[in-house]
């Protein structure tokens, strides 16, 4: 199963009693559609919570607003609460993550060659057919 959305917050590691690490966030599905009796158009949102449990390096990735790309299974998490009462909920375990683009843009700073584009194109301008 895929699904694709937009982190809602930060994602977050956690590490089980027995050592292992889990990556835990949450991803807003937004969908539109009409129905019979009217032309106008709903919206939706499916908040849908994830874990990933392969490289807890992701976490710094998975920021609040970044588009990502998720595949894996759904499955369920059931307990009893305190006063007896069964509980239960969906979580998606996630098996493969593409990164679509984030909230923010990062800017890398790059040294500037030692020839510039200009000088390098002025040496071919008599070459040019026009």
């Amino acid at each position: 199963m895929e699904i694709i959305g937009r982190v809602t917050a930060d994602a977050t590691v956690s590490e089980t009693k027995a050592g292992k690490k889990v990556v835990n966030f949450s991803i807003a599905i937004n969908d539109t559609y009409k129905t019979k009796d009217s032309s106008e158009v709903q919206k939706i949102t499916t908040y849908v919570n994830c874990a990933y449990w392969i490289n807890p390096g992701i976490a710094t990735y998975l920021t609040k607003g970044s588009l990502v790309e998720c595949a894996g299974r759904i499955g369920v998490n059931a307990w009893t609460s305190k006063d007896g009462e069964a509980k239960a909920t969906l979580i998606f375990h996630v098996n493969n993550i593409k990164l679509h683009g984030g909230n923010k843009s990062i800017v890398v700073n790059a040294p500037v060659p030692a020839t510039t584009a200009p000088a390098a194109m002025a040496e071919a301008g008599d070459d040019l057919p026009f």
